[in-house]
């Protein structure tokens, strides 16, 4: 027998209605034996994440204002699924607890993580299975990173006392007992965790959409749908951009070879998207597997005679960036020349003192930094024993009178990298899809 670990994000829990389709999902496939369950999404377009509504309380519980309107709008948003699913449930204790909580600055992620956490509570219920929380198995260290080692072997050993259980996603634990979350989106690294913990041999991660697509849908219209994808792949397309999955969700995964198979719960007979190490020689159909990118980049753009014979020029560079406590995303170069491409939001006001300090540093002949940069990733595993694509993305740009900023490929030849102004962004995407896809 199989063991399946399924994650459903807030639009697959956002009323009773959502957690009914969960519930037939499930029951399904009796391999589905964790269940990672998000706190209740939008119900409809204007409405408010559960999330939203537990910040926007404890906000004005930590500055001394009058909560209690706002905590009962989001204890009614639970007892009314409650009392649609029939279910004989009484919660009031928990809302006690939580709003004393409140009281007492019990911080903003405690406060956050308690959407998962009653969630949680109501789907072990309707499923009947044995509810773990998550703080129980879920880890940090002193200083706010993750504990992997800890949290792995705790989910193995509380997990193996429970057949079937539902495990709260987005949170964990502090040494000091405190509640701790990861970033928004993190009941993916949830379930990801306790896929790699149990053992697993399939994450499935149910969402509102059918797994991942070539390229966003709010650009190009009606993109083809990847039907299987490397972790190497998704890796690059999620920090493009691309936010079906949280990007931190691959590595414990990744490290164990088990795969993720995105899903849609309102489309739950789509076979989705799946997520692998390798992909075999008839799932290669394209070079190119996805485009993605975005905007709010800068580069610094440093130039200086004989730079390619100067000993540990770029190391001096990068020290500068260091120093000022930013990262950078890429770093074209010439013989003479070097870039640095940053975000824009880490420079912004310090353009000057950013200019001065390299030249200081480097004794370069000229600095200067231009923004409203927008990049796109093309990548693609096939890529590489591939002649000509590099071409087309070129000729695609040029089809359209753009020029081009920067481009780089990736010493993987995972991806061809280019930059663009921000003002011809999604003309330039829509065009290297066309290339490609159409």
């Amino acid at each position: 027998m199989a063991l399946l670990v399924a994650k459903f994000g807030g639009s697959s829990l956002a009323d009773a209605n959502q957690f009914r389709k969960v519930k037939e999902i499930v029951m399904a496939n009796p391999d589905r034996r964790y269940v990672v369950p998000s706190a209740p999404g939008k119900r409809f377009a204007d409405d408010i994440k559960v999330t939203d509504m537990l910040y926007d309380c404890y906000e004005l519980a930590s500055e001394g204002l009058d909560f209690y309107e706002s905590f009962d709008k989001i204890q009614g948003r639970f007892n009314g699924i409650i009392k649609d699913l029939g279910l004989d449930l009484d919660l009031s204790k928990e809302f006690s607890k939580i709003r004393s909580a409140f009281e007492n600055a019990a911080g903003r992620d405690y406060a956050a993580s308690r959407g998962e956490y009653l969630s949680g509570i109501i789907l072990a219920k309707y499923l009947g299975y044995d509810f773990v929380d998550a703080a129980k198995c879920v880890r940090f260290n002193e200083n706010g990173s993750f504990n992997a080692e800890f949290t792995f072997e705790k989910t193995a050993e509380h997990l193996s006392h429970h057949e079937r259980a539902v495990i709260p996603g987005f949170y964990g634990k502090m040494p000091n007992d405190t509640i701790k979350t990861f970033s928004r989106g993190g009941s993916d690294i949830t379930g990801s965790l306790v896929a790699r913990g149990v053992g697993a041999d399939l994450y499935e991660n149910w969402t509102d959409v059918d797994g991942f697509l070539v390229a966003d849908p709010r650009i190009v219209e009606n993109p083809s749908p990847i039907k299987t994808i490397t972790y190497r792949e998704l890796r690059e397309l999620s920090y493009m951009g691309a936010t079906v999955l949280h990007e931190d969700a691959i590595f414990p995964v990744r490290q164990s070879g088990i795969p993720i198979n995105i899903r849609n719960t309102n489309a739950p007979q789509n076979a989705g998207t799946m997520i692998v190490k390798d992909v075999t020689a008839e799932d290669e159909t394209t070079h190119v597997t996805g485009i993605a990118g975005k905007k709010g980049f800068s580069i610094i753009s440093i130039e200086k005679a004989m730079m390619n014979q100067e000993l540990g020029f770029g190391r001096k560079v990068l020290g500068v960036i260091e120093k000022f406590g930013m990262s950078f995303e890429n770093l074209p170069s010439g013989i003479d020349t070097m870039s640095v491409v940053l975000e824009t939001k880490q420079i912004n006001g310090r353009e000057n003192e950013l200019i001065e300090a390299i030249k200081t540093e480097t004794n370069a002949d000229s600095v200067a930094i231009e923004d409203k940069l927008a990049i796109i990733a093309v990548v693609g595993r096939g890529m590489i024993k591939a002649c000509g694509t590099a071409a087309k993305v070129f000729a695609a740009i040029a089809k359209e009178n753009i020029n081009i900023r920067l481009m780089d490929q990736g010493s993987s030849e995972l991806n061809i990298i280019i930059g663009v102004d921000e003002s011809v962004f999604e003309t330039a995407l829509k065009s290297i899809y066309g290339e490609f896809f159409n």
